[in-house]
């Protein structure tokens, strides 16, 4: 299917490296490989492979290749300082698409800057409204049930989508942690991931966590960012500026995949909404530049709101999700009334949008169709 980022990777080319990161099987490669058709003379490269290793290494393609593909490139040693130098001294007519699935901007500290020299982008699992921009009539139940990456989300029977998540998930820890970082405790951290899928939406305690794995707190939070920078788990942080009390450190883990989520309908509805409102974090920050972040917020009272949107450090508006409860929650009027913020309450089973003490109830459904991917 075709990706929204296409035409946008297309034009940043022309200007400057790309980096494209996101997710295992979320189709980055099927999504560069779509690019290149744009292309008389591409070459696809993947340093997974011991053949195309060797060319990347010896930069041995040849010097009419218009878009040079570079697949996993991260894995490689100084590999910074390697694309700083292809760049530098690339053929006129050579663009450069490089791809991976781990955030290249956690190796912001490794080698030689690339500042000036790359455009990001993020390809996420699918979304509603990207689904429903392509055409499709996407359905939320079958984004709980199987998650958005599109593989499981498209297949024909459930139980395909089954089998693919069994053998993603076995990738995820048996190959691309290990090939990340050298774990020594492969146990702890599949018991760490195991956890987390258990506590999804809840504000995570490292020192919980390791009395439960028996590992120590640092090493807990150690584990939990290689699997965020394997985008495998991304956090929610709450929001202290201007909010009184709201000094709570403690993130909240989500799943990429949320058929990952060991709870009920209710935390899948959560999760599912939680990466819907980061991809539209993303696209306002790789394509219109603009200061987002998702956050959430609770005080010390326990009073706490899902998600809050935010831009440039200012809160843009508030969200408390509710699978079928159309009931106002008591802590986003408390937030709305306090604060004087826009508020929603998302709600997936909803027979009638309304406005009530100046919060928006509004249908799941419509919302992630008017949020920007």
């Amino acid at each position: 299917m075709r990706r929204y980022q296409k035409e946008a990777i297309i034009r940043d080319l022309e200007k400057k490296m790309v980096f494209l990161a996101g997710p295992r099987q979320a189709g980055k490669t099927t999504l560069a490989k779509e690019i290149s058709e744009n292309y008389k003379k591409s070459v696809y490269l993947n340093y997974d492979r011991s053949a195309d290793r060797k060319i990347i290494l010896e930069e041995s393609w040849l010097p009419d290749t218009d878009l040079l593909i570079l697949d996993e490139i991260h894995k490689m040693d100084d590999w910074k300082n390697y694309l700083k130098g292809v760049y530098d001294t690339k053929e006129k007519n050579l663009r450069i698409l490089v791809s991976g699935s781990a955030r290249l901007e956690i190796f912001n500290e490794v080698g030689d800057s690339l500042a000036g020299r790359y455009f990001s982008h993020r390809l996420f699992p699918l979304s509603l409204s990207e689904l429903t921009q392509c055409g499709y009539t996407p359905s939320i139940d079958r984004f709980l049930e199987r998650g958005g990456f599109p593989e499981p989300y498209l297949a024909e029977e459930d139980i395909d989508a089954r089998r693919w998540r069994l053998q993603y998930v076995d990738s995820l820890l048996r190959s691309d942690v290990l090939d990340f970082e050298n774990i020594n405790n492969v146990k702890a951290i599949r018991l760490l991931f195991d956890l987390l899928k258990e506590r999804v939406g809840s504000p995570i305690s490292s020192n919980s966590l390791a009395k439960d794995i028996n590992i120590s707190p640092h090493t807990v939070k150690k584990y939990i960012n290689i699997l965020e920078a394997l985008y495998i788990v991304f956090k929610v942080s709450p929001f202290s500026k201007n909010i009184a009390r709201s000094i709570l450190k403690e993130p909240k883990i989500y799943f990429f995949d949320t058929g990952l989520v060991n709870h009920d309908k209710g935390i899948q509805f959560e999760n599912f909404i939680a990466l819907c409102l980061l991809k539209h974090v993303h696209y306002k920050i790789d394509y219109e530049a603009e200061k987002y972040s998702l956050q959430y917020l609770r005080t010390k009272e326990q009073k706490e709101v899902d998600f809050a949107l935010v831009c440039d450090q200012k809160i843009e508006s508030i969200f408390e999700v509710k699978y079928s409860n159309h009931t106002i929650s008591k802590n986003l009027i408390y937030f709305k009334e306090k604060f004087d913020l826009p508020a929603y309450q998302i709600v997936k089973n909803l027979k009638h949008e309304k406005i009530d003490k100046d919060i928006k109830i509004v249908k799941c459904s419509n919302f992630l169709n008017n949020l920007s991917l």
